[in-house]
């Protein structure tokens, strides 16, 4: 008898976790029954009307208006302007330009297109040996691995590029089943990133040259275009489609109904029958310029769709508890609370399923718990076997096993205190590029040109940082703000973000090495480090939030950096940055000084590289000026200077110049009895 329960358990337990190994493995079955629940959730989903953007269907009644298709390139013109002279906001074309026209209208719609708020679209290609026109990406991590990979972009003709205000990508990758639900908002070719036609409507719209991504070990983490909120993107920068949205609809042929469209983003659309592509979605063919709308409607309403990182271990856990509990149920429950447990476990799920996806748009999959409660069920009412004590220990053992591993790297990779927030000692850098102007007149109007040279200036002065295990804040135009010892754990972080600092600038050298090869102007950068307590997590409204530092040190980090220039120095660092640091770098000191907002002062230093050993003599020349200063013997204190001028290798000759200046001026001026020497600085 024990042996028969002791078998009827065996088949049971193995049962639950074939079923869970089954989900696991995620085979072209599981993956197929899971995007069939998710169709499932968007056939009974909510009809949105969109306020914001519009179709202009080039439709049989505009075919027979202006002539079979492709149409001259003088009607597509005649169109742009009917919608701009009517209001409409960002014109988008879901049309290939990649060939010349044989009318040569290609003049007239380039009129058209320039400085109208035009969007064009370039299509990846498998077999196009060719280059579309990508987009600048600032990038924390590598994302490239992630991102789908064309072997070609076919793009539009250069004019068209370059005279469009966007181009983006019109291709949809549909997942295993030939359906469309997915559409990647990054896609590369080589190195080079090039961006969807609904993510680069979102970037004109905003008045941005590029995009921010950050990823890591696991995929992409976030994307977004500075100055609009997050998009939360899958690991592969893909956005799940909410097909939802319906969209008012107007012929091409009714240029008299384009007041309609005043102030919306306006799709010129192929919708005639046997000219444009049909592609499959959850609720039928659509137009294929449709995921591009609908996708653009999903980001501006902030309507997006997501399958959580813990769906899939919630899904296995369960699968995996169900089936147990079930097996339970069966063995002691009696028969009818046992059935009635069936049903209640099943409709549970579905109902949790249905819940999560209407009050948060999450997509988990029912499939395989419910398939676990109906064989499972059916097996562990019929077996009616016992479960003896070890091998209850048994399956908490395989079962702790299977999900410990799991659970780590679920923390590894998205760490709680990420989200909760946290108080702790940081070490803050704020950076600024120095030359921005001379730079940006040796471009010109060449936009792309500069663009893609700050790319890279950024580019230069982030990988110091990531190497050092930073995390970069935030770039504000062409300055940037990063820490140290957040999220990761630094306990030298004063240390490594000085050593970050001097090698941010020793990129940016590398950096002018390239400038000057192309014959452009150098630029310099000027960088204040502070150390302090911070309160570090997820900060922001609900639409739109980041993982930021705040606190009294961040605000004296960001002065210290703007009295580089004042002080004729790259490098200015904090008092309690220098206190920890100051055995392990060479330092002189700059001043004592009370940031505006302060009251009482600090002292401010900068450290130096290459050190030679004539510095050291230098050095102490330093330090008795300094103590001249505070006697308030400001000629000697000039004198000093003066033999110091070109010390140092003439890294701090503007420093000295400064300083002469404010002897000269503090020569002139009654001081009163407690001067100690702090200057007290009057701007940010």
């Amino acid at each position: 008898m024990i042996s028969k329960l002791l078998t009827h358990w065996t088949l049971a337990f193995v049962t639950v976790l074939l079923i869970t190994l089954f989900h696991y493995n995620n085979n072209y079955i599981v993956e197929t029954a899971r995007l069939k629940s998710f169709d499932l959730l968007q056939q009974y989903d909510k009809t949105i009307h969109s306020k914001d953007i519009a179709i202009v269907e080039i439709d049989e009644q505009a075919l027979e208006a202006y002539g079979q298709w492709p149409w001259k390139r003088s009607v597509l013109s005649a169109i742009i302007w009917q919608l701009r002279e009517a209001g409409a906001g960002i014109i988008v074309l879901p049309i290939l330009f990649s060939e010349y026209d044989r009318l040569d209208g290609d003049q007239e719609l380039l009129e058209a297109i320039a400085g109208n708020g035009v969007v064009i679209a370039q299509n990846g290609s498998f077999t196009a040996n060719k280059n579309g026109v990508p987009r600048g990406v600032a990038k924390i991590g590598d994302p490239l691995p992630f991102l789908f990979e064309w072997e070609g972009m076919l793009g539009p003709i250069p004019e068209f590029g370059e005279y469009a205000e966007g181009v983006g990508v019109l291709n949809t990758v549909p997942e295993i089943d030939g359906v469309v639900r997915r559409l990647p908002m990054l896609m590369r070719v080589g190195d080079a990133v090039y961006p969807a036609l609904a993510i680069e409507v979102i970037r004109v719209a905003v008045g941005e040259p590029s995009y921010q991504v950050k990823s890591n070990q696991g995929g992409i983490d976030k994307m977004r275009v500075p100055g609009y909120p997050v998009i939360q993107t899958d690991s592969n920068a893909r956005v799940w489609l909410r097909w939802n949205k319906t969209f008012d609809t107007i012929s091409a042929s009714e240029p008299e109904k384009f007041p309609q469209l005043e102030g919306k983003t306006v799709i010129l659309g192929i919708s005639a029958d046997g000219i444009n592509g049909i592609i499959a979605s959850p609720k039928g063919g659509q137009y294929n310029y449709m995921p591009a709308a609908v996708s653009l409607q999903n980001i501006m309403d902030g309507d997006t769709i997501s399958r959580p990182y813990w769906a899939f271990l919630l899904e296995i856990g369960t699968t995996f508890s169900v089936g147990f509990l079930i097996v339970i149920l069966g063995r002691f429950a009696p028969y009818w609370l046992a059935g009635t447990s069936l049903f209640v476990l099943g409709g549970g799920i579905v109902y949790g399923v249905h819940y999560a996806w209407t009050n948060y748009l999450y997509l988990i999959d029912g499939t395989m718990p419910i398939v676990a409660v109906v064989i499972v069920g059916l097996h562990a009412v019929f077996a009616r076997f016992v479960l003896e004590f070890f091998e209850k220990q048994k399956i908490k053992k395989q079962f702790a096993g299977y999900a410990s591993p799991t659970v780590v790297r679920m923390l590894q990779e998205n760490p709680a205190l990420i989200k909760e927030g946290m108080k702790k000692e940081v070490s803050i850098c704020f950076s600024d590029l120095r030359g921005f102007t001379p730079l940006g007149e040796s471009f010109g109007d060449d936009v792309r040109g500069l663009t893609n040279i700050m790319n890279g200036y950024m580019d230069a002065i982030t990988q110091p940082v990531l190497d050092m295990d930073g995390m970069i804040i935030k770039y504000i135009g062409d300055a940037s703000m990063h820490v140290h010892n957040a999220p990761i754990d630094d306990p030298e972080h004063p240390r490594t973000a000085i050593q970050c600092g001097l090698d941010m600038l020793k990129a940016v050298e590398k950096f002018n090495e390239k400038l000057e090869k192309d014959g452009r102007p150098r630029v310099g950068m000027g960088a204040g480090i502070n150390t302090g307590l911070g309160y570090l997590g997820e900060m922001g409204s609900t639409q739109r939030h980041s993982y930021d530092v705040l606190g009294d040190s961040v605000s004296t980090a960001a002065r210290i950096e703007s009295k580089c220039k004042e002080y004729g120095c790259v490098l200015l660092v904090g008092e309690a940055t220098y206190n920890r640091t100051k055995d392990d770098f060479f330092w002189l000191k700059v001043d004592d000084l009370a940031v505006k907002g302060k009251s009482v002062g600090i002292g401010i230093w900068t450290v130096l590289d290459n050190v030679k050993p004539a510095w050291r003599v230098a050095q102490r020349k330093h330090e008795e000026m300094h103590q001249l200063y505070r006697k308030q013997k400001f000629q000697e204190a000039i004198e000093k200077c003066q033999v110091l001028h070109n010390h140092f290798d003439g890294k701090m000759s503007g420093y000295y110049d400064m300083w002469i200046e404010r002897c000269e001026f503090m020569k002139t001026q009654p001081l009163p009895s407690d001067w100690n020497g702090v200057f007290v600085a009057t701007t940010k």
